[in-house]
């Protein structure tokens, strides 16, 4: 019988991906598309990885040809429903589960020669999804952390946050162990694919990159910031951390990602970041700095190459945010600065381009917002549109996240002319005012702005739209940057190479 390392592969690049392409419209997904279209010399196989599969409607994007092999795994689907009664009465390895625990969820530094056999465990299914929801060793480990280290929640909400943890775990080691072989694994963040791809990696013994467009265990540290439950703004959970007795939970949640995180840096070789602020993050957060390197995305210029002459006349008053309508997106700052640019412009309109699904609750406080600001005759909802159309006729792109990595649409908006104004996130500020050397002396390609700042927002719509030689010039900086360091041929390039020499190394 053939070991999981001796099989045949079935594809070159087995892509994990969380959360994203097929199924979700977005900057990383769009990448992911990007990708898989540029190499069509390449096979691609694609673990999908999302959380409530109602969440997950009809695929987003055609699959290509040369994706052999495409599944999907939602990870509400690790509770088994029926035999509890019988499977309660289980043992279950007491070491395995106090070793685990004391990895994922415990405050004390941790071991990695516990996390090191925490996957080895995974990969080769000693530790199963019955050991974790119903043996006897995991509910004393349950029982004895609470005791040790929590005192502040309920034991209720300790043993299912744990819970929710665990067992989507064993139920990826389960499904890894099923999936067909290929020659190497890609993941586009850490999280659960960043850990599957590490669970691969011990199975498969073969190459592992990781890449990351943002920081994963920020970007959830975010998510929990955002959570209507938590008191404190953002910004101010952000600086001064979570509270000891109220946010215990949401600290279990930000170790638990931290230490999966950590896994994957150490199985990972190399690790991709988009610019040198996340890259340095990566190496704060664990992974070898030796191991990491910076690949910047690009954009298809051929696909801009008639977007000039689709510009009107004039410097269109029309404020663009395109993007998905959550919160990390902060529409929110977006509208109430269209209410200063209106007063200081009365004819100039914005567009919020961008899916309102995934956050129903979200979207409808936006539009909400627009009413109680006396903006619904200027802000419109767009939904999704076809970005070569809609760009060049837009005199200015609006960005306001709260976390962003190099941000794809900040290309697209230069390749179709138009300036841009965003918020200081990721790598945002080298964008517009360059990179160090060449790239700067360029200039700058459209302004930079507090995060959550309305007013300074307003301000820089208002100053670039109201000032013809500052927009030109900024016009012109953008089309020349993106020309010059941010193309597609160059990125495709790079991950041909970084591909030819994982898949040769193994």
């Amino acid at each position: 019988m053939k070991t999981p390392a001796t099989e045949a592969p079935v594809a070159d690049i087995c892509l994990l991906l969380e959360g994203t392409w097929p199924y979700v419209r977005g900057g990383v997904s769009s990448w992911v598309n990007q990708l898989i279209l540029g190499l069509p010399e390449l096979t691609f196989s694609v673990f999908f990885i999302g959380g409530q599969s109602e969440a997950y409607g009809k695929r987003q994007y055609a699959i290509p040809a040369n994706v052999v092999h495409i599944e999907e795994h939602f990870l509400e689907n690790a509770w088994r429903p029926g035999d509890a009664v019988v499977a309660a009465k289980r043992e279950g390895p007491r070491k395995l589960m106090r070793d685990m625990h004391t990895f994922l969820h415990h405050p004390d530094t941790p071991s990695l020669e516990q996390g090191q056999a925490m996957l080895e465990n995974l990969a080769n299914g000693v530790m199963s999804l019955d050991d974790v929801l119903h043996s006897r060793a995991n509910w004393e480990a349950i029982t004895e952390g609470y005791m040790r280290h929590c005192s502040d929640p309920s034991f209720v909400n300790y043993f299912w946050t744990l819970r929710t943890m665990q067992a989507p775990l064993v139920m990826l080691a389960e499904a890894a162990r099923r999936l067909p072989r290929a020659r190497m694994l890609h993941s586009i963040s850490t999280g659960y694919a960043g850990l599957l791809g590490s669970i691969l990696q011990h199975r498969w013994k073969c190459s592992y990159v990781i890449s990351e467009h943002g920081i994963y265990t920020k970007e959830r540290k975010i998510d929990l910031a955002q959570a209507s439950w938590i008191s404190e703004s953002p910004d101010e959970m952000l600086r001064t951390g979570l509270d000891d007795e109220v946010n215990y939970i949401r600290r279990l949640w930000i170790r638990f990602f931290e230490r999966i995180g950590l896994l994957a840096y150490r199985s990972a070789d190399p690790i991709i970041a988009l610019y040198g602020g996340n890259q340095k993050q990566q190496i704060t957060d664990g992974a070898d700095p030796t191991r990491t390197r910076v690949i910047p995305n690009g954009i298809s210029m051929d696909a801009w190459k008639d977007a000039m002459q689709l510009r009107p006349e004039g410097i269109p008053k029309v404020v663009g945010l395109i993007g998905r309508v959550v919160p990390i997106k902060d529409v929110k700052t977006f509208i109430r600065a269209m209410r200063g640019v209106v007063s200081a412009i009365p004819e100039a309109e914005a567009w919020v381009v961008g899916p309102e699904e995934e956050d129903p609750e979200y979207a409808q406080e936006c539009h909400n917002l627009v009413l109680s600001l006396g903006l619904q005759d200027k802000v419109k909802f767009l939904g999704f549109r076809q970005i070569h159309e809609l760009l060049p006729t837009l005199g200015m792109m609006v960005l306001t996240s709260i976390s962003e990595a190099q941000p794809l649409v900040i290309l697209e908006a230069w390749a179709a002319g138009t300036p841009v104004v965003t918020s200081d996130v990721g790598s945002c500020r080298e964008l517009i005012e360059g990179a160090p050397g060449e790239d700067s002396e360029l200039g700058l390609a459209g302004e930079v702005v507090a995060i959550a700042d309305p007013q300074a927002t307003a301000r820089a719509i208002v100053e670039l739209l109201n000032n013809p030689q500052r927009w030109h010039a900024a016009q012109a900086v953008g089309l020349e940057r993106v020309n010059r360091f941010y193309t597609e041929t160059l990125m495709l390039e790079r991950y041909r190479t970084l591909y030819r020499e994982a898949m040769e190394a193994v």
